[in-house]
């Protein structure tokens, strides 16, 4: 069983990738896999709906996209955490969404009954939004979306600064860890279905 986390955040090492870190701390400590995949430093264009990826199963455009799609799909589910621009995702998180779910849905729904979810970061507001934005895109791809004791956003300006959200860290905690029984449980079905 592997999960993939995936920082929508043009800065390395930042807050979102500190919160999904601790998402996957909790996996791993549930024993299981993880990777940690951040848009920092990669080239991920917007969707151009030019539907080539009707005929095959990636994408034309030249970019990072297809690697990350392929890990996506090759997961039992996936996080995406995005820092709050303006009341939204970063773009290039929401150009790999797009991408990702019109290949997917294109050949077989790729995504549908995958794990996962969202984690949004802010210094002040705007995680609900983001938060709610992100969700949508898993709803529409038929991922079951496990929750937690609140909403899996939390607060931070400063790298690091997340972490002295407590009640933030607690929640995203209990997201990774309703996320592993809920794979474990799925695992165990599809063994004693065989």
């Amino acid at each position: 069983m592997k999960i993939i986390a995936i920082s929508g955040s043009p800065r390395a090492g930042g807050n979102t990738e500190t919160l999904l870190k601790v998402a996957l701390d909790v996996l791993c400590e549930r024993g299981i896999d993880t990777e940690l995949i951040s848009l920092a430093g990669k080239s991920i264009l917007p969707c151009t709906a030019c539907m080539a990826c009707r005929s095959e199963e990636r994408c034309i455009l030249k970019d990072d996209f297809d690697p990350i799609y392929r890990d996506m799909v090759d997961s039992d589910g996936f996080i995406v955490g995005s820092p709050v621009y303006f009341g939204s995702a970063t773009p290039e998180l929401m150009a790999l969404l797009d991408r990702a779910g019109y290949v997917s849905r294109h050949h077989g729904h790729r995504f549908n009954r995958k794990v996962g979810g969202a984690v949004a970061v802010a210094r002040r507001i705007g995680q609900n939004f983001t938060f709610a934005q992100l969700l949508m895109w898993f709803m529409i791809n038929g991922m079951i979306v496990p929750g937690s004791s609140y909403w899996n956003i939390a607060f931070g300006r400063e790298k690091g600064d997340v972490l002295k959200d407590e009640e933030g860290i607690r929640t995203i905690r209990t997201f990774a860890d309703n996320i592993a029984w809920l794979l474990k449980k799925i695992h165990q079905d599809r063994q004693e279905g065989e």
